[in-house]
C-alpha cells in the first residue's frame, strides 16, 4: 500500500452521511440522456462489435429506467469506504434482503476498520454466521489488520485494493465507485446481465474480457465525491445494478450465456455444508465454555447428530478429521493439546 490517494477511516461508520443524505430520485437523476451519452462516449466510434449508436441507446435506456428501478439500501447512503467495502463483500454471495439486516449489525459490532482489526477470529466468524462462505470473514479480518497497520488509511485505487486479501476486481471497483465516485470498470453479475442482454443478445460463451471493455467505456469520469447525478460513476453503476435485477425478474437469466457462468452446487449435504457446520460447532463450544476437549471424535459425534437430525447419514471420524485439517490449513481453527479450537 503506497502513501498516495488514501482516506483515513478512524471515525465510526455511519449508516448515512450527513452530507450524503438520500436525494429524491426524480431530482437526483435528471440529466439529458443525450448529454450523458456525449460526455460518456466522447471521441468513441466503435467498441468491439458495437457501434457508438448502440451504446447511446443502451445509456438512454438505463437513464430512462434509473428513476423507476432505483433501490434504496442503507449502504447507498454513505461514502465511508469501510462500510461500503463490507457491503460489497457481503453482497458477493448473500441475498440483498439478508445483507440489509446483517450489514447494520456488523457496523454496530465493528464500527471502524481499526475496531475490526483488533477483533478475535472467533468473534468475526460468529458475527458472520448465516451469511455463508465463511472464508470471506477471514479475508475481511486480514484486510482490516493490514489497513489498520497502515494507520487506518483506506486505499482509493483499484490497483492498490486488489492487493488486499479477498478483494477482487469487482469489489475494488465497487469501493472506488461508491465511496469515491471514481471512474472504474465495475463488472459484477447484474451488470454482466445487462451487457449480455442488451449488447450480446444472441451470443453464447461471452468472456468477461469482452464485457469489461464496455463497462469501462460506459462508466462516467471521476465526479465530486458526494454527487448523486446519474452521470457519475456511483449513480450510473447503481442504475446498471438495478436494471440488471429487473432484467432477471422478467427474462431468462442472461448471465447463463457468460463464459464465467457456473451453476451453484446444492449446499445442503455438501462438503461445504459440513465444513460450515463444524465451524459453528467449534464456535458454540467456545461460547459455552465447554469443559470437554473438542477432540476429533467429539466433533464427529456432534456433526453426526446434526446430520441425522437433518435426515442424512452420519459421517466417519476420518472424514471429520479431513474437514478439520482443511479448516486448520485455512486459519479457521487451531489444534492444541489434543483439542480443536477456534
Amino acid at each position: 500500500m503506497s502513501g498516495q490517494n488514501k482516506s483515513h477511516t478512524s471515525k465510526p461508520a455511519a449508516t448515512t452521511d450527513a452530507a450524503f443524505a438520500p436525494a429524491t430520485m426524480p431530482n437526483a437523476i435528471n440529466p439529458s440522456p443525450t448529454s450523458l451519452c456525449r460526455s460518456t462516449l466522447a471521441g468513441c466510434t466503435n467498441i468491439g462489435v458495437c457501434s457508438r449508436d448502440q451504446l447511446y441507446q443502451l445509456i438512454y435506456k438505463i437513464s430512462q429506467a434509473a428513476d423507476t428501478l432505483y433501490r434504496d439500501f442503507p449502504w447507498r447512503n454513505t461514502t465511508d469506504p469501510y462500510a461500503i467495502w463490507i457491503s460489497e463483500v457481503m453482497l458477493q454471495q448473500t441475498q440483498t434482503a439478508r445483507v440489509a439486516l446483517r450489514w447494520q449489525e456488523w457496523l454496530e459490532q465493528f464500527p471502524t476498520v481499526d475496531v475490526l482489526a483488533q477483533a478475535q477470529t472467533a468473534d468475526v466468524l460468529r458475527a458472520w454466521q448465516g451469511m455463508g462462505y465463511n472464508r470471506r470473514a477471514l479475508y475481511v479480518l486480514k484486510t482490516a489488520q493490514i489497513i489498520s497497520a497502515h494507520g487506518g488509511v483506506f486505499p482509493q485505487t483499484t490497483a492498490e485494493l486488489v492487493q488486499l486479501p479477498g478483494i477482487g476486481a469487482a469489489t475494488a471497483a465497487g469501493i472506488c465507485a461508491f465511496a469515491w465516485n471514481r471512474h472504474c470498470a465495475y463488472l459484477e453479475t447484474n451488470v454482466r446481465s445487462v451487457l449480455l442482454h442488451e449488447l450480446f443478445p444472441h451470443e453464447d460463451q461471452v468472456s468477461d474480457r469482452e464485457l469489461i471493455t464496455f463497462v469501462d467505456a460506459l462508466c462516467p469520469d471521476d465526479a465530486p465525491r458526494t454527487s448523486r447525478a446519474l452521470h457519475t460513476p456511483r449513480m450510473w453503476n447503481y442504475a446498471l445494478l438495478d436494471y440488471g435485477v429487473w432484467l432477471k425478474q422478467h427474462v431468462s437469466n442472461p448471465s447463463r450465456r457468460s463464459r464465467s457462468y457456473t451453476k451453484q452446487s446444492k449446499f445442503e449435504g455438501s462438503h461445504r455444508q459440513k465444513r460450515a457446520a463444524l465451524v459453528r460447532i467449534l464456535l458454540d463450544s467456545r461460547a459455552a465454555n465447554d469443559s470437554h476437549a473438542m477432540t476429533t471424535a467429539r466433533a464427529c459425534e456432534l456433526l453426526c447428530d446434526e446430520e441425522v437430525r437433518a435426515g442424512r447419514s452420519p459421517v466417519s471420524e476420518d472424514y471429520v478429521e479431513q474437514l478439520l485439517c482443511e479448516l486448520h490449513a485455512q486459519d479457521f481453527c487451531t489444534f492444541c493439546d489434543g483439542s480443536w479450537q477456534v
